[in-house]
């Protein structure tokens, strides 16, 4: 599937001042989130305030690229026509390990089905010539840092 996304014609992220850190970190093959140094929060989507306590000191941060799957929905009709050739791909929620909920594109592992509760790695990809932080099931969680 990664081969087919790499391909495809769709609009990518708008990268701003705010986001820009976030993308850089991306393209390099990392995940990065805004944390609150004012009350110690992680936060994603990237923004000006923290939502937590307001405050505007917030730095960024390596995440470690792992999470759970909260939520998930396997696309087969794609509201934009640059998806279709993908169609039927995942989409999910991903509880990352640092606490914040980020919605991504997901990947199975191999030819399991994809769950409620998985354990997933942040799998930078290649979609439609922009690195995306697409997140991959893996098998379990303790084998997290040997998956691929």
């Amino acid at each position: 599937m990664t081969d087919a996304l790499k391909n495809l014609t769709v609009p990518g992220p708008t990268m701003i001042a705010l986001t820009e850190p976030f993308w850089q970190a991306v393209e390099s093959g990392r995940l990065t989130v805004q944390k609150c140094n004012g009350c110690g929060h992680h936060i994603f989507y990237p923004r000006a305030l923290c939502p937590h306590c307001w405050s505007n000191d917030l730095s960024w941060v390596e995440a470690a690229g792992t999470g759970t799957l909260k939520s998930f929905s396997q696309v087969h009709r794609p509201a934009h026509p640059g998806w279709v050739p993908a169609a039927g791909y995942i989409v999910g929620l991903v509880v990352l390990t640092e606490g914040p909920t980020m919605l991504s594109l997901i990947l199975p592992h191999g030819d399991q089905a994809v769950n409620v509760g998985d354990a997933v790695r942040m799998h930078p990809t290649n979609v439609g010539g922009r690195m995306l932080p697409v997140f991959k099931t893996t098998p379990d969680m303790e084998n997290l840092e040997d998956a691929p």
